[in-house]
């Protein structure tokens, strides 16, 4: 034998409850399951307080088994099924004590539900509920009727082992909104349901009241049939055989209800609920799956993307950087060079200036000595002073490029500016070779001298007379002897300075060019140090973040595969939760015919 359709969808639906990791889900439909599978109809009567809910089943079953009473509140649910013979059983903490009428005088069934309220609304035992068996002929062809407590939350939590639900409400006022919001959820969770109109024997105008509720349930999209009924006229009915009466009372319309509507389709009823059941059930599963899905479609590592975007924007700014402090570096050593140079030149050529004040007075002969020392300690002073400046510079210029590329390393500079000490200049100031003016000198330029003046003077006084040689012409020789002596001596003086000066510009010309050559190569071997600490720091720099974005990178691609995977199975997922929710949607089309539209 072929199982019906709805235990399919309802077995697929437990199915996707476990795959989905929902036993929660899964659970409540295999209780379910079983009571689907149950051929009786299991009628939940819900209602509030005061609406003739236990007077209504003691009509349809005619026979007392609910208590009631304006005293009287329903707490335990009674549930009223048929039975060969009355009984009543009341069930606490889920262990069966049976009070059977017939057996028991004491304690008969009409008494069941009073002492089942008595002893719910004490504190001597914790009531599950009253079971009632009656043999009647409504109740035979497997019809369950449950009185339920007035409690909304107890009827929501029962509905789902009902196979159909009918609401009592009193015609002495409309629907209220709560009695429509709870509608509302139990069509959603049972969708054949019924509203009995009771108390039509004492208000008039009851017809006005049905129509206005019959309005009220169509604004709110409810599809209950509405059927007015007195539970009071019908008792009187069953007790006097009156037909006119029971059918003034209603009753004849609900027991057809009950009887061929719902009862004579109760596998129809039975596929509705169990569609009802499932949609409930896939919307559940279905919401959490939509959320995730929503998840995955948005990143959770946003905080790794927002890290990997700021490292591409620091390496970005890394190189601009590098490019920025090489350009510093580079205009500034060339700045350097130019004003050390300059320097150079100027101290050098001051030192000139006093050689040439010097020799201007002073014999080389005589004072070279001292001036060789003296030369030599201002040569080292301009060599001392230029390459301190040269340092100093340089300990300016790398700090400036510090505070740039890396303010939080003051270790950055440690040992990049050592140099050796400055190399001793020994450019060997030699003595220019000046020829002596000795005694055989004097004598050589005295007598020529000394001759041209007594010529001179002796042919000038052979004219007056006297002989070439005479006491004035040789008076002239001598003088002229003497001044030819002297001239010559100041003139070798003059010769012996300008080689003095000569030698010194020489000296101090080797020297600008040699301790130049030896400055410029410091700068160079300082320039490259700053410029290979700095490369090397911002390479650090730069392996460091790209470490650093290559594993947000490696989190950023694997969470992107695991959100894939994950939504691709998520959608997988919701492509059978849709087509589950299609099949729920068409059988769920199915109606009941009669009263039940």
């Amino acid at each position: 034998m072929n199982a019906p359709a709805w235990l399919h969808l309802v077995d697929d639906t437990i199915r996707v409850c476990a795959e989905h990791r929902r036993a929660d889900l899964a659970q409540r439909l295999l209780d379910r399951r079983s009571a689907l599978l149950d051929p009786k109809l299991r009628i939940l009567v819900v209602g509030g307080p005061g609406q003739g809910k236990s007077q209504l089943i003691n009509a349809l079953v005619n026979a007392p088994v609910c208590a009631v009473g304006d005293d009287i509140t329903t707490l335990a649910p009674a549930i009223v099924e048929h039975a060969a013979q009355p009984v009543a059983t009341i069930v606490l903490d889920e262990t069966r004590k049976a009070i059977e009428a017939g057996d028991s005088a004491s304690v008969p069934v009409e008494s069941a539900t009073r002492q089942a309220n008595q002893q719910a609304a004490s504190a001597r035992g914790a009531v599950v509920r009253t079971q009632i068996g009656l043999p009647r002929e409504l109740l035979a062809a497997g019809l369950v009727l449950v009185d339920t407590p007035a409690s909304g939350d107890y009827t929501l939590a029962e509905i789902w082992r009902a196979d159909a639900v009918l609401m009592v409400s009193d015609c002495t006022h409309e629907l209220t909104a709560q009695e429509l919001d709870l509608l509302t959820k139990l069509t959603q969770l049972c969708p054949t349901v019924a509203i009995a109109l009771t108390k039509i024997d004492l208000v008039p105008d009851w017809r006005e009241v049905a129509e206005r509720n019959r309005t009220r349930l169509a604004r709110a999209g409810l599809s209950a049939t509405l059927i007015p009924v007195s539970a009071t006229l019908r008792l009187v009915a069953a007790k006097t055989g009156d037909r006119d009466l029971n059918a003034e009372s209603g009753f004849g319309e609900l027991v057809k209800c009950l009887h061929q509507d719902w009862l004579g389709q109760s596998q129809l009823l039975t596929l509705r609920s169990a569609a009802a059941l499932a949609a409930i059930t896939v919307e559940q599963v279905a919401a959490p799956l939509h959320e995730e899905y929503a998840a995955t479609q948005q990143p959770e590592t946003g905080d790794a993307v927002a890290r990997w975007h700021a490292a591409g924007k620091r390496m970005e700014d890394l190189n601009r950087d590098s490019a920025r402090w090489q350009t510093m570096l580079t205009d500034e050593v060339s700045d350097l060079l130019s004003d050390l140079e300059f320097d150079l030149r100027d101290r050098t050529r001051r030192i000139l200036r006093e050689v040439d004040e010097y020799f201007d007075a002073a014999d080389p002969i005589r004072t070279w000595d001292g001036f060789e020392e003296w030369l030599r300690g201002h040569l080292t002073e301009v060599a001392e002073t230029n390459f301190g400046w040269l340092l100093d510079r340089f300990g300016h210029i790398a700090e400036k490029i510090v505070r740039q590329v890396a303010p939080d390393r003051p270790d950055l500079l440690r040992d990049a500016l050592a140099v050796g000490d400055l190399a001793e200049q020994d450019l060997g100031l030699r003595m220019p070779s000046v020829e002596k003016f000795g005694i055989g000198q004097k004598l050589f330029v005295g007598m020529r001298g000394s001759y041209s003046g007594l010529l001179m003077f002796g042919l000038a006084t052979t004219l007056a007379g006297f002989p070439l040689i005479n006491p004035i012409s040789l008076g002239a020789g001598a003088a002229f002897g003497a001044k030819s002596v002297f001239e010559e001596r100041g003139h070798r003086l003059k010769r012996r300075q300008a080689s003095a000066k000569t030698a010194a510009q020489r000296h101090v010309d080797d020297f600008f060019l040699t301790y130049g050559k030896e400055s410029k190569d410091t700068a160079r071997v300082l320039h490259r140090a700053l410029r290979d600490r700095f490369t090397a720091f911002a390479a650090a720099q730069r392996a460091e973040i790209n470490e650093s974005a290559r594993a947000l990178k490696q989190v950023i691609d694997e969470d992107v595969a695991r959100r894939t995977k994950r939504a691709q199975e998520i959608k997988a997922g919701m492509d059978e939760l849709a087509a589950l929710r299609k099949r729920v949607r068409d059988m769920g089309m199915a109606r009941p015919r009669g009263l039940i539209a």
